[in-house]
């Protein structure tokens, strides 16, 4: 093969005050022009600091102390930094996770693609003009005259990563590093960036280093897949080979983790404990104590990677040991994840009364201008939707970002403030309560929201955070009854009752939302509105949550409006799901109903999105037309008719009402008003 890249033996060690942090130990890959090669891990195993050693952008405490990185045939180590200025950009581009932190919020899209040409090629004036608009053109960007003159905070979460895409091509670079680039993207727009991606790397040949934790989207962009851990690349093999079969326990584990409709009836495989610190010495496997197949072996001696057939490598002592042996090792291997012949979440019936009933909640913010800030606007956020959840069950509620999704949640639990509708829990209506009143029934209702390291005080040690709701609602009178309460709910979520006595930031990330779940189980509420709170989590922290979540609902009969846009996490989880739109909702049922036979255009195109494990054929993705429209000026009619692609002249006129398919299946569309 004719490398692109070749990365061989690279070593990237950083100071820290409790040692030094190999956070790259010896890592070597290759890749080819045109090629893709995926790299997937937990967080903390050295995915993004490889990116950020191959381009010698690392923090100031950190260095390269061993290997080389070849770009044709150049060791980019050994060049002075003046000469690593022409790579960057040039030769090397790279788009980065989060697009608003990305762009500089004071330049113009315009500007900001300038500087990329001004540095690298010999464009000026009104030429280089002309190539800002074709690249523009080129990520799919509408009006590119108008946006060169924007500003990043006037554009949306698709824009912007597409911005962030022209900004990368502006020079034509031979390899595109994308870390994590569909991370905050909804699924729609995320299936729009990784084909223009795909179209990209067709017409220009370019290489892609693609560095996420989907396992799904590594499923349709990549070539060659690579594993890490701790520092370590510990499988690599090609696509095919890998979703066939992957070989090392832990990449067994990442694909027993994925939630989905088939693991419905059980719970998801869990790797305990966490990535080990990069300041250890490691003697062994550095998987060794999380590995369900570790024996001495493991622990004494560190695996070498080696060919476990052909092209596939894995760094294993399962596959380096004398015929018997490997054979009773084989065995030893965790197979496919097991899940309970009886379901318990997929029947179709409601369970009993509704715990929470909505009708016709509208929240509509003023829009102000002037001297005298008239109102001459409204923004519907939420513009008449309606559903019920009884005890027990959970609704999911999904559709693109900007949607209303955060908004009615919050005000289901009063946080703002409904225009119009009705908010009843247990039959009394919330929107009419006040001061005390509205106090006294904030216990039954509570809320875990998507950042957990945002939603947590950093100055309040977790005794704090537990004991402020308690002392707020008065559900303990002494500090012995709030203790006891506290080490409950902490052994509910799997910590010890050590943890109250430590502060947020010593906590990993799938422990802070355990934190922030104990908080909200400390007042023993009967309705918890979750605002996507594992869109942040790696795939196997992912698993633990929504484990702890599936068990609270079964121990204490809790009911879960669940906010999030991974339909996955919905299959596993939900009873009922609400497909929303601009505010309202555009179709509804059970999960079967909904996710299997999908009756409105948007929820088509939506689950059409969706990136799957499916090797077998080429899915066909729905495209819509355009970008959400603004709530302050939704469309006549029914708001989807200007992206619909089954659009019909009487979409403009009205808006459809509700039409029960059968079961609890309800859609709002003109397709089957007649039916």
């Amino acid at each position: 093969m004719n490398a692109l890249l070749e990365i061989k033996d690279l070593k990237t060690w950083l100071d820290s005050s409790g040692g030094t942090v190999r956070a790259i130990d010896g890592i070597s890959l290759e890749l080819a022009r045109g090629e893709t090669f995926a790299i997937v891990g937990e967080s903390g195993c050295g995915k993004s600091m490889t990116a950020l050693s191959l381009l010698r952008l690392l923090p100031e405490a950190g260095q390269v102390v061993g290997g080389s990185v070849l770009l044709g045939g150049e060791d980019l180590l050994r060049l002075p930094e003046a000469a690593m200025r022409g790579v960057r950009g040039r030769r090397i581009a790279m788009i980065f996770q989060e697009p608003a932190t990305s762009l500089n919020p004071v330049l113009t899209v315009g500007m900001q693609i300038a500087e990329v040409l001004q540095r690298h090629t010999a464009l000026r004036g009104e030429a280089a003009r002309k190539r800002m608009l074709e690249l523009l053109d080129a990520v799919g960007i509408p009006d590119p005259g108008r946006r060169l003159d924007e500003y990043s905070f006037q554009l949306s979460g698709g824009l912007k990563q597409r911005v962030m895409i022209a900004v990368a091509l502006a020079a034509g670079p031979d390899l595109l590093i994308a870390d994590e680039p569909t991370t905050a993207l909804d699924v729609t727009i995320q299936a729009q960036v990784l084909e223009l991606l795909r179209e990209l790397q067709r017409r220009k040949g370019m290489a892609i280093l693609l560095i996420t934790h989907d396992l799904g989207v590594v499923a349709q962009m990549a070539h060659k897949v690579a594993v890490m851990y701790a520092g370590q690349i510990i499988e690599v093999a090609a696509r095919e080979q890998f979703f066939r079969a992957p070989l090392h326990p832990y990449s067994r584990k990442l694909f027993q983790a994925l939630p989905g409709s088939e693991r419905r009836g059980g719970d998801l495989a869990v790797i305990r404990g966490q990535v080990p610190p990069l300041t250890t010495e490691f003697r062994g496997c550095r998987f060794a104590e999380r590995c369900d197949s570790a024996w001495e072996r493991c622990h004494a001696e560190a695996p070498e990677l080696t060919a476990a057939s052909d092209a596939h490598l894995v760094r294993c002592h399962l596959y380096q040991q004398t015929e018997g042996e490997g054979k009773r090792a084989e065995q030893t291997l965790p197979g496919a994840a097991r899940v309970h012949a009886e379901s318990d979440i997929g029947d179709s019936s409601q369970s009993g009364a509704a715990l929470l009933s909505i009708r016709e909640l509208k929240v509509h913010f003023s829009i102000r201008k002037g001297l005298l800030k008239r109102t001459v606007g409204q923004v519907k956020a939420v513009d008449g939707m309606s559903f019920d959840i009884a005890s027990g069950r959970t609704l999911a509620l999904v559709g693109e970002s900007g949607c209303g999704k955060t908004t009615a949640g919050k005000a289901i639990l009063q946080l703002i403030r409904p225009s119009a509708g009705t908010v009843r829990f247990e039959g009394r209506e919330l929107t009419r309560l006040r001061g005390r009143a509205l106090r006294e029934r904030r216990a039954d209702f509570q809320l875990i929201f998507q950042d957990p390291y945002a939603s947590l005080n950093p100055r309040m040690r977790v005794a704090d955070i537990l004991a402020e709701g308690m002392k707020a609602l008065v559900l303990a009178d002494t500090p012995a009854q709030r203790a006891a309460r506290m080490d409950r709910m902490l052994a509910q979520v799997g910590l010890n009752a050590e943890a109250k006595r430590r502060y947020p930031h010593e906590f990993s990330g799938g422990q802070r939302q355990r934190i922030a779940i104990a908080r909200a189980l400390a007042v023993s509420p009967k309705l918890i509105v979750c605002d996507e709170p594992t869109s942040a989590l790696d795939v196997s922290v992912q698993a633990q949550i929504l484990n702890l979540l599936k068990q609270l609902q079964r121990d204490f009969g809790l009911a879960y409006l669940f906010i999030t846009h991974n339909i996955a996490v919905v299959e596993y989880l939900a009873h009922e799901v609400a497909v929303m739109y601009l505010g309202r909702i555009v179709e509804r049922g059970t999960v079967d109903e909904v996710l299997r036979t999908p009756r409105h255009p948007y929820t088509q195109a939506l689950l059409s999105a969706v990136p799957t494990l499916d090797q077998a054929g080429e899915r066909r993705i729905i495209r819509l037309k355009g970008e959400l429209p603004s709530p302050a000026n939704p469309p006549s009619g029914c708001h989807f008719h200007p992206r619909c692609p089954q659009a019909m002249a009487e979409c403009k006129l009205k808006y459809p009402d509700a039409v029960r398919l059968g079961g609890s299946h309800e859609v709002s569309c003109l397709l089957y008003a007649a039916s």
